[in-house]
């Protein structure tokens, strides 16, 4: 099974930062790692974007739960269960006004071993990500 993680300290409410990871149509005006997006953050909707990872490929993802203001999934993955990509981002308050971000990819699955050696680093992409997060959250809720 591989993995990306990246944890934030955000200095913010939840709700701000909720606010921030939910509204994808903005991701390309401040987030470096996203390229372009489309689509609605909601409860079994389909969202594409393409990412600096790979700017010639369109992911295509489905939302699989949206939890307000804590936690939110996004996935992708072929039949059977022979490789899944999943995204699982969190927010959880650890003061007044202040919270942890977190966000993790898992990719599991019986060809995981297979397709993971085809998938690029994303360890840098997910630094730029939990970065910017932070810093537009910061931004918007200040």
């Amino acid at each position: 099974m591989t993995t990306y993680p990246v944890s934030r300290t955000i200095d913010t409410t939840p709700e701000s930062v909720w606010a921030v990871i939910t509204d994808g149509s903005r991701y390309p005006e401040w987030n470096p790692a996203v390229l372009s997006f489309s689509g609605r953050i909601a409860d079994g909707e389909r969202i594409e974007l393409v990412s600096i990872v790979n700017p010639d490929r369109k992911f295509k993802l489905t939302v699989g739960s949206v939890e307000p203001p804590r936690r939110m999934v996004w996935w992708d993955g072929m039949p059977l269960g022979l490789f899944k990509g999943i995204r699982t981002f969190t927010v959880r308050p650890t003061g007044e006004s202040v919270c942890e971000f977190h966000m993790e990819e898992v990719y599991s699955g019986l060809l995981a071993p297979l397709i993971t050696k085809s998938i690029p680093d994303m360890t840098e992409s997910f630094e730029m990500f939990g970065d910017a997060v932070k810093a537009e959250a910061e931004r918007r809720g200040s």
